[in-house]
């Protein structure tokens, strides 16, 4: 059994001093050591929700800029394929045009080319219709001499080729 004397007591005495020393001097730092030390992880926490959320925001701002970028991109490129296409346009128009312009210059210059063509053959018609008149009035003869002239006359000039037209 246990004897109750006084070492017993001064132990017991010697126990609650040094429980309320320790409490005193460990414990409570030791508390307030830890008290802090969560309060700082706690602050750190709050502090990487506060970043994390900020650099959401930031991303979900960059994200929107981003699209609006892409859009005014777009918007160019449609811009410029659009200018394009009406340049090509205008530009295909005065092709056209100078075209058209250019065939009915040559069908003027075709025009007065075979007028002038026309006037000239007939100019040679009349040349070549009172040279064999001529000829048949200065030889008035009968109607075999006259045949046989004219024949002779047509010969003369598909081998002269008067006015280098074929009769």
């Amino acid at each position: 059994m246990i004897e109750l004397n006084m070492t017993f007591f001064a132990q017991i005495i010697n126990f609650v001093i040094l429980v309320v020393l320790l409490r005193a001097v460990a414990y409570k730092p030791v508390v307030n050591m830890l008290k802090a030390r969560e309060d700082r992880i706690k602050e750190s926490l709050d502090k990487a929700d506060a970043d994390a959320a900020e650099a959401d925001k930031l991303l979900a701002d960059y994200k929107k800029k981003l699209a609006a970028a892409n859009v005014k991109a777009e918007d160019i490129i449609r811009n410029a394929e659009k200018r394009a296409s009406e340049e090509r346009e205008a530009a295909r128009a005065e092709t056209k045009r100078e075209i058209e312009q250019m065939k009915k210059a040559a069908e003027a210059e075709i025009q007065r080319d075979r007028e002038r063509a026309v006037a000239q053959l007939r100019g040679e018609v009349v040349a070549l219709s009172m040279a064999a008149a001529g000829k048949i009035i200065s030889k008035n003869i009968d109607k075999a001499e006259n045949e046989q002239l004219i024949t002779e006359f047509v010969d003369k000039l598909d081998k002269d080729k008067i006015g280098d037209l074929p009769c």
